[in-house]
C-alpha cells in the first residue's frame, strides 16, 4: 500500500474501542479512520469512510458481527478482523470466518487494562496481515471425492497440513472434499487462538466424510481420521505406532503449534512416505519442514497464489523449489488423493 493501513474499529465497549484504537495508532503503519459502536453504524461507516480493514466486536447491539459480515458485498470490500472473546464466543468466531472473517484475536476475558494491552502484538500482526491479503469467499462444504478404487495401493503414510491467515476457510475446502476412504491419516496445523481448534474440529467432524479430532496425547493416526494440532501446543509424530505427541517445546517457532515442527517429525518417523500441503499463510512457516520433507524422499503441494487470502507460507516453498506441484484450493484434494 502506498500510505498507512486505514482501519475502523468497531466494539459496543467504550473502553475496548479506545483501546484497540491506541494500540493500533501507536504503529506508524496503521491510521485509525473511524470507530462505531454497533453494526449499523458500522455498515455505515465502511461506506463513508472505504476502510482497508476493520477490526469487528461480534456481540453488539442493533446488529451483531455476523450481521455485519453477511452484509458486506463480497467484492471492494475491507478485509476484517475479529476480535472477540475466545471460549465463550468460539462457535460464531468460528462462523465469522466461514462469512469472510480473514483472522481472529482472542480478547481477554478480563477487561482489565492491562489484559486488553497484552493485545498489543497479536492486534497489529493480524491487522498487517490481513491489509495485504484478499477477502476469502465464504468457505463452501464441498461433496467429497468418490471412493477410491484401490484405497490399499498408497506409497504415503501420512498427509501433513499447514495454515495460517485464511486457513479456516480454505481447510473447509480441502478436508470436506477429501474421500471417506483415504487409506492415510492426516495432520493438521492452524494458526489460531487458544480455544477455538476443538469446536472448529467438531464442525469440521460434521461436514467431512473422515472422522475429525483434535490432537490428543498419544492418539493414535490412523486411516481415515484427521487430527487439528491444539492451539497453543506443538503436534509432532511418533513412531512406532503413528501416535500424536503434544509438547510445548520447542519454544523457538514463532507459532504454537508449528507447521515446520509437525513436518520435521512426520519426516523422521517416515522418512520419504510423507505427503506435505502448504496452504494460505502470512510468513514462512512450513519451509524448513517442507525442505525436511522433500530431503526424507517425500513431496510437497503448494496452495496456489490466486486462491490464497496471504500468497506468504506457499510462497516460500514455492520459491525454494520445494513444491511438486501448485495447486487452486478447490482442486487441492483431487492433487492429494493423486500424490499418494
Amino acid at each position: 500500500m502506498s500510505g498507512p493501513i486505514r482501519v475502523l474499529v468497531v466494539d459496543d465497549s467504550a473502553f475496548a474501542r479506545k483501546v484497540v484504537r491506541e494500540v493500533l495508532s501507536a504503529d506508524a503503519r496503521i491510521e485509525v479512520v473511524g470507530i462505531a459502536r454497533d453494526g449499523l453504524e458500522a455498515l455505515e461507516k465502511v461506506g463513508e469512510l472505504q476502510p482497508d480493514v476493520v477490526t469487528l466486536d461480534l456481540v453488539m447491539p442493533h446488529l451483531d458481527g455476523l450481521g455485519v459480515l453477511r452484509a458486506l458485498k463480497q467484492e471492494n470490500v475491507p478485509r476484517v478482523v475479529v476480535v472477540s472473546f475466545g471460549d465463550a464466543q468460539s462457535e460464531i468466531g468460528l462462523e465469522a470466518l466461514r462469512l469472510g472473517a480473514v483472522a481472529l484475536v482472542h480478547k481477554p476475558t478480563n477487561l482489565a487494562v492491562d489484559r486488553l494491552y497484552d493485545l498489543r502484538a497479536e492486534l497489529v500482526q493480524a491487522v498487517l496481515e490481513a491489509a495485504v491479503g484478499r477477502p476469502p469467499g465464504r468457505a463452501e462444504v464441498a461433496a467429497p471425492l468418490a471412493p477410491l478404487t484401490s484405497p490399499g495401493g498408497a506409497r504415503c503414510q501420512l498427509v501433513v497440513v499447514g495454515a495460517s491467515t485464511g486457513g479456516p476457510q480454505a481447510l473447509t475446502r480441502l478436508l470436506t472434499a477429501l474421500p471417506g476412504n483415504l487409506p492415510v491419516p492426516v495432520a493438521v496445523v492452524l494458526h489460531i487462538p487458544i480455544g477455538f481448534t476443538e469446536p472448529f474440529a467438531r464442525r469440521l467432524d460434521q461436514d467431512c466424510a473422515l472422522e475429525v479430532r483434535e490432537a490428543e496425547e498419544g492418539l493414535a493416526l490412523s486411516p481415515g481420521r484427521i487430527v487439528i494440532a491444539r492451539a497453543g501446543v506443538h503436534l509432532t509424530v511418533r513412531n512406532p505406532g503413528l501416535r500424536a505427541h503434544l509438547d510445548v517445546k520447542p519454544l523457538e517457532p514463532s507459532h504454537r503449534p508449528s507447521v515446520d515442527v509437525l513436518f520435521r517429525s512426520a519426516a523422521e518417523a517416515l522418512g520419504g512416505q510423507v505427503l506435505g500441503v502448504v496452504l494460505t499463510g502470512m510468513g514462512d512457516d512450513g519451509l524448513a519442514g517442507s525442505r525436511a520433507i522433500v530431503d526424507a524422499g517425500g513431496a510437497v503441494l503448494a496452495e496456489a497464489e490466486s486462491s490464497c487470502v496471504v500468497y506468504g507460507m506457499p510462497r516460500a516453498v514455492a520459491e525454494a523449489g520445494l513444491a511438486k506441484e501448485q495447486v487452486r484450493i478447490g482442486e487441492m484434494a483431487a492433487a492429494v488423493v493423486r500424490n499418494l
